[in-house]
């Protein structure tokens, strides 16, 4: 069952007035509860080398490339591994502009997770930058998301066991 049909179920149910709503986080919310409250980028014109250290010291996926504040595109570990790795590439003399994901699908801080885990996984991919007025706020990745969503549906079983003892 959708999500989005369970929660209007929930709200007829639980009887909720209006303004009442078991809704499903935005990413600005989701982006502002995340562990590393800076945007993590790199800019274009550095080696792949110095990407993979910020990958590791941070522990996550994958980096936006900007250049000032422009979104120019994103690095991540499957770039590092098709681009680099498979082709034969040194990290060290590799610019990220030379292996990085050019043209970069991103979010809107209102979008729900539900739309953009449908996003991703409609086009394949794990990281999505989160954009407000053409800046960079945040990056969400697929496990974010899917976190998320379980957090949610534990919510709204939560709602239905607490409305069937009742």
């Amino acid at each position: 069952m959708d999500n989005q049909l369970i929660s209007v179920y929930l709200k007829t149910v639980l009887n909720l007035s209006d303004g009442q709503e078991i809704a499903m986080k935005t990413l600005q919310q989701l982006v502002d509860s995340k562990k590393h409250k800076e945007v993590i980028s790199i800019a274009p014109h550095r080696p792949v080398f110095d990407a993979l250290v910020i990958l590791a010291e941070y522990q996550i996926g994958a980096l936006v490339v900007l250049e000032g504040e422009k979104l120019v595109g994103i690095f991540s570990e499957r770039d590092y591994a098709r681009e680099v790795i498979l082709k034969g590439r040194s990290s060290k003399t590799t610019q990220i502009s030379d292996v990085m994901t050019h043209n970069v699908i991103c979010g809107k801080p209102d979008d729900t997770v539900q739309e953009a885990m449908t996003l991703l996984t409609s086009k394949n991919f794990r990281h999505l930058p989160v954009l407000e007025n053409d800046k960079v706020i945040g990056i969400v990745s697929l496990g974010d998301l899917a976190k998320e969503t379980i957090h949610y549906q534990q919510r709204l079983i939560k709602e239905l066991e607490s409305c069937i003892k009742n």
